[in-house]
């Protein structure tokens, strides 16, 4: 097909006279990394256009994050091989069915007749739908519902990475932007400057600064004893009394209590790379529907997604091509021009620099006066419908001019006015001139919002998969099935500690008596791996822990734990009143610490070398602690790069022979006109002197006077030279045929070049090899050999619940 061109998005046509005269209107997909935005009234084919659009990014594999406050996008899910009443009847809207005076079958079976026939106008068919389905992952979650799949928004509030936190502005508006959503959680408005708000940032501010995350659970801990003594200049009890804290802490209990909250805490956590990409690196399509939710829930959740993209956003490297795509179906209340919702400090942000990371933003809207357009002339494509009212148009015509455009405002206000259904003026600060153009069938099903039952019938089978790859309910306690020890008979005595060997104590706090110490050997070291072929030199730390018990195997570092603490964060004597375990009898010796740092330091080089991947095609090589599936996004981005680089440097090749072509081809075709009308004037002149010689005769006269002998003379020279400018027309016609056919080649040529530069970019099918980086005993520095007593205490159920931060087992 023509419009089948990676990089490329179909959206429509324009009209011409006739259907042969419709031209293609095709957007170049790195242009909607200047963001984009989407206005029409309700009926103006809105939607039509967004979900058009995004079907084109994920032809192309490029994933998506939706927000969908009205619920219509789930319908980019419903996507059949084959276009069967079947396939359709259990998505039909029964009050549609009902309206149109017919049973669920009949209607279906019309639905279907209608797609397959609009698609088939429109050049599309059932394999195209089979492309798409074939590209992307589809995923419906309801935020703080079990209709569709779960995520989890406040099982913590993670640290931002070091990239976020050494930017102060975005580090500031992170935290002030997440307080205000907490706040909006509460319903208590939009104010940065309250008591609340700010305790809750310094809360905030303080645990990040020192890299450590928060949970709820540890939030209202912090309400009640903030781990600072100051907020300001002032004391925290004079600025904020604890009684009133107190106040604050239990509205927030109150919400983790309430039975409908435990919906807030299952399910997938917002992490941003998971919802663009599979495990495999399949493009994904993570569609947030929120029409269920209220205002203040709706508020909180989209300010702490769009922190979440925008902290993402930061940890990525620069392109120019376009990496995903965030859409939001109804962006009023959430950018307004005057208001500060929590969520306009993140939407600005993404808005002015979400471009160099290759985020394209697409805002939609049918409210154009609520929209804060100095924001929006961050956008360079605007998409406008039919609008309601004098009101809407004169605002949207007022945000055109925001773009420094230089459009012509009267014949923008005249072609707004003449706009039909599923008609849009696209504005495009790429392209030389705005179009109008008729947008494209779509290739899903659109049924109308999705009810919470259909969501949950979409999503069925993936929920299965979701609740399956979810740890057992009681793994989300601290620390159980993997770092449990070995079962001993504590004693309140401390064993006697070999001679010559360090000794200390992880850090823990709490009740004394329900805690017993476990004894483990421990190294904290620093290993350089180091590659010239692929390029690697890092040095990351680590530290290990591997219990010691009595039997033929005291230590087995296969068995060993990472853990998540430094040697400075160790203690050097044990908590005053906590129990400990027997030591072994073969850890009472010094000799066998020698014995065991240097089968550590075997276990490193032999069984801890550092595992990459490797892509030959890209010539690329993964960083350390890479996922396979970033590593197959940053691939596939890496390719999107090339082929848009060379689609521009083939345009370009060619848009010189283009242009002069075209100019040689416009001179002649005003040379046909001209020729041509030489050649009319001719014949009239012609016609008129040999009519007025042949009338002077019939009107009677005995002889011609000179005149007309003049006239008749000069008519059949004329004759004459008419003949001559009819070749000169045929020859005139012939030159621009042979120009039209040189320009046709040229753009074939063209086309043909293209279509070989253009491969299809699938992360998923990526030829990726493992590659090992191995230490050398050299390249091993071990800071800290020693003898680590790891605290634990027993759960309500009698069980050993590790005391301390500890990672599983490795």
């Amino acid at each position: 097909m023509d419009y089948e061109k990676l990089g490329a998005f179909y959206l429509g046509k324009t009209k011409g006279e006739t259907a042969e005269t419709d031209e293609l209107v095709l957007y170049d997909s790195k242009d909607l990394t200047t963001h984009a935005v989407i206005i029409g009234m309700t009926g103006s084919g809105k939607t039509g256009l967004g979900i058009g659009l995004l079907e084109e990014a994920l032809v192309d594999n490029i994933p998506l994050i939706a927000i969908d406050p009205k619920g219509d996008l789930g319908n980019l899910a419903l996507t059949f091989d084959e276009l069967t009443p079947e396939n359709f009847e259990p998505w039909v809207n029964p009050q549609e069915a009902s309206n149109a005076g017919q049973d669920m079958s009949e209607y279906a079976a019309a639905q279907a007749e209608l797609w397959q026939k609009s698609l088939a106008d429109w050049g599309q068919d059932e394999a195209r739908i089979a492309k798409l389905r074939k590209s992307v992952d589809i995923a419906v979650y309801t935020p703080g519902s079990s209709a569709g799949l779960q995520v989890s928004v406040l099982k913590s509030f993670d640290a931002p990475p070091a990239a976020v936190r050494e930017d102060s502005d975005l580090y500031r508006e992170k935290v002030q932007s997440t307080a205000t959503g907490i706040l909006a959680l509460l319903g208590e408005g939009e104010e940065t400057n309250s008591r609340e708000h700010s305790l809750i940032a310094s809360i905030l501010e303080s645990t990040w600064s020192q890299n450590k995350n928060l949970d709820l659970a540890s939030l209202i801990h912090a309400i009640q004893q903030p781990p600072f003594e100051k907020i300001g200049v002032m004391d925290v009890e004079q600025f904020y009394p604890s009684k009133d804290r107190a106040k604050l802490a239990t509205q927030l209990n109150t919400l983790l209590a309430s039975p409908g909250f435990k919906a807030w805490l299952d399910g997938d956590a917002l992490e941003v790379g998971k919802l663009l990409h599979t495990d495999e690196g399949k493009a994904r399509a993570s569609i947030f529907s929120i029409a269920h939710l209220s205002d203040s829930e709706r508020m909180f959740f989209v300010t702490m997604l769009l922190n979440e993209v925008s902290t993402w956003m930061r940890t990525q490297s620069g392109t120019s091509s376009l990496r995903a795509v965030l859409y939001m179906d109804e962006v009023f209340g959430y950018l307004p021009p005057s208001a500060n919702p929590p969520s306009k400090t993140p939407l600005l942000t993404l808005l002015k620099q979400a471009r160099a990371y290759g985020l394209g933003l697409v805002l939609s809207t049918q409210n154009p006066v609520d929209l804060d357009y100095k924001a929006l002339s961050n956008a360079g494509t605007w998409f406008i419908g039919r609008l309601q009212t004098e009101r809407d148009k004169a605002r949207v015509l007022e945000g055109l001019e925001s773009t420094n455009a230089g459009l012509d405002k009267k014949e923008l206000e005249s072609t707004l006015s003449g706009l039909d259904k599923r008609e849009f003026l696209l504005h495009n600060v790429h392209e030389d001139a705005p179009v109008v153009f008729g947008t494209r069938w779509v290739m899903s099903y659109l049924s109308g919002p999705m009810t919470r039952e259909q969501i949950k019938r979409l999503m069925a089978d993936k929920k299965v998969a979701q609740e399956a790859a979810e740890p057992p309910k009681q793994a989300a306690e601290p620390e159980l099935a993997a770092t449990q020890p070995t079962a001993a008979q504590p004693s309140q005595d401390k064993p006697i500690m070999p001679e010559g060997v360090p000794v200390y104590y992880a850090s823990v706090t709490g009740d004394a008596s329900n805690i017993t110490y476990y004894p483990s050997a421990a190294g904290f070291m620093e290993i350089n791996y180091s590659s010239a072929t692929h390029g690697v030199n890092e040095t990351p730390s680590l530290g290990l822990a591997a219990e010691l018990q009595d039997g033929p195997v005291t230590l087995d570092w296969d068995d060993a734990s990472e853990l998540t603490f430094d040697a400075k964060d160790l203690e050097s004597e044990a908590l005053e009143g906590a129990a400990f375990t027997d030591l072994p009898k073969a850890a009472t010796s010094a000799k066998a610490y020698g014995k065991w740092q240097k089968d550590l330091i075997k276990h490193i080089r032999q069984d801890r070398a550092l595992e990459l991947f490797k892509s030959k095609e890209a010539k690329l090589t993964s960083n350390p602690g890479e996922s396979e599936r970033d590593f197959r996004a940053r691939v596939a981005l890496s390719q999107r790069e090339g082929r848009d680089e060379g689609v521009d440097k083939l345009r370009k090749k060619y848009a010189d022979k283009i242009s002069r072509l075209e100019t040689r081809l416009q001179k002649a075709q005003h040379a046909v006109e001209r020729e041509g009308s030489q050649v009319r004037q001719r014949q009239m002149d012609t016609a008129l002197n040999v009519g007025t010689a042949v009338l002077s005769a019939f009107m009677g006269r005995k002889r011609l006077s000179a005149s007309s002998i003049s006239r008749a003379s000069r008519a059949a020279k004329s004759a004459g030279r008419v003949s001559q400018d009819v070749a000169d027309v045929q020859k005139a016609r012939e030159s621009a045929a042979a120009l039209q056919e040189q320009l046709q080649t040229l753009e074939a040529e063209l086309a043909a070049e293209l279509s070989s530069a253009e491969t299809e970019i699938d992360p998923a099918t990526l030829q990726l090899e493992e590659v090992f980086v191995r230490a050398n005993s050299t390249d091993i520095t071990l800071d800290l050999f020693t003898l680590l007593w790891l605290p634990y205490s027993q759960d309500d159920k009698g069980r050993l619940v590790a005391a301390f931060e500890l990672m599983a087992n490795s």
